[in-house]
């Protein structure tokens, strides 16, 4: 790669983080991973059509591609249990990107049963880039091609390099929706407190102690009770 490659790829990369920093909000998971998606479509050169790939449950989920064609391949590397981006998520190189330069050549012996349907949709090549970060969704970028050896050096470098980009970015996303799920939480938390602290003249430390403490049987010296109802007297409706 001489210089003006490497000029090229890192206006490329500044490009696409300004992309992805300035349209989105970290908050929205889901439209991060479109933005991902749409910023390495138009940056790493050879490339036709994306989606990212993501485990949940033991699962391999298809979200944001950019056609329903491509959502059916992912689907289908998935039911086959094999394709660049089961590879790229389960078992990736040290770099971090798996190569199918033309599913209709060499790449055809490596994943057999993938390779036709990738042909029959019109699809040669396909990239596919861990997006895991430590401690963050395992996840893969998958960037498909429809001419075969469309994936050069440079094409190669600006997608590993734009997959490092798109990981810390979806950690990002990802912490983000787990801090807001836990504001909402405590937020949640704060107003049984307040309910309790005003129906039943308790202190702080009384409400939460209350609110988080296992339903018991009421007695006539119960606290109230998490329904927010204050405890019945053992001789209520006895009749007399």
């Amino acid at each position: 790669m001489d210089s003006r490659d490497v000029e090229q790829l890192v206006t490329a990369l500044r490009n696409a983080a300004r992309q992805m920093a300035a349209r989105r909000s970290m908050r929205d998971l889901e439209q991060t991973l479109g933005q991902i998606v749409t910023s390495a479509v138009e940056t790493v050169p050879g490339v036709d059509d994306g989606s990212v790939s993501m485990t949940r449950d033991g699962r391999v989920e298809t979200r944001n591609p950019t056609s329903e064609t491509i959502r059916k391949l992912d689907e289908t590397q998935s039911e086959l249990g094999e394709g660049p981006c089961l590879s790229a998520l389960t078992e990736p190189p040290l770099g971090g990107v798996v190569v199918a330069q033309n599913f209709a050549g060499a790449d055809a012996q490596r994943w057999p049963h993938f390779a036709s349907h990738a042909v029959g949709a019109g699809y040669r090549g396909l990239l596919s880039i861990q997006l895991s970060a430590n401690g963050g969704p395992r996840a893969a970028l998958n960037l498909y091609a429809h001419e075969a050896d469309a994936f050069d050096e440079h094409s190669r470098a600006t997608a590993g390099l734009f997959g490092v980009q798109a990981a810390l970015l979806l950690y990002g996303a990802d912490t983000a929706v787990h801090l807001q799920r836990a504001v909402d939480s405590r937020d949640v938390i704060g107003q049984a407190k307040g309910i309790l602290m005003e129906r039943f003249s308790l202190d702080a430390e009384g409400a939460f102690r209350c609110w988080s403490s296992p339903p018991r049987r009421p007695t006539s010296s119960s606290p109230p009770s998490r329904s927010g109802s204050p405890p019945r007297s053992p001789t209520a409706g006895r009749e007399t």
